[in-house]
């Protein structure tokens, strides 16, 4: 069956979450947005497009900070409104030069850093 980026289940505003894992270790490393044509390029280009809620445009992940995300596989969740992408991310995900965005754990209450930024 051929994949219809239409028959995602889309919120109000358009957007579906799209979970970023690595392929190889299985680490979940960000969390992000896109839009119906975001899934669209992802798929024709093999690099990651997401929709920036902020600046309300298109944005693909690395391509200011060189920390490139390729799409290995897309999978879309049971409800379809949700998806996970698995990709191979070169160098840190998280704007904060962190592997991860989920770099904050709860612990007895408290946030504790788990990861430092690399370099």
């Amino acid at each position: 069956m051929t994949f219809d980026p239409a028959t995602l289940r889309y919120d109000p505003n358009g957007l579906v979450p799209a979970i970023a894992q690595d392929h190889g270790t299985a680490e979940v490393l960000m969390l992000a947005w896109m839009t119906r044509e975001a899934v669209e390029r992802t798929l024709a280009t093999g690099r990651v497009t997401y929709w920036s809620r902020s600046r309300r445009a298109f944005w693909v992940k690395g391509e200011t900070s060189g920390h490139l995300q390729h799409l290995v596989e897309m999978r879309v969740d049971c409800d379809r409104d949700c998806l996970l992408l698995l990709v191979r991310q070169e160098g840190p995900a998280c704007h904060t030069n962190r592997r991860s965005c989920f770099y904050t754990a709860l612990r007895d209450g408290e946030e504790v850093e788990i990861m430092a930024p690399e370099g």
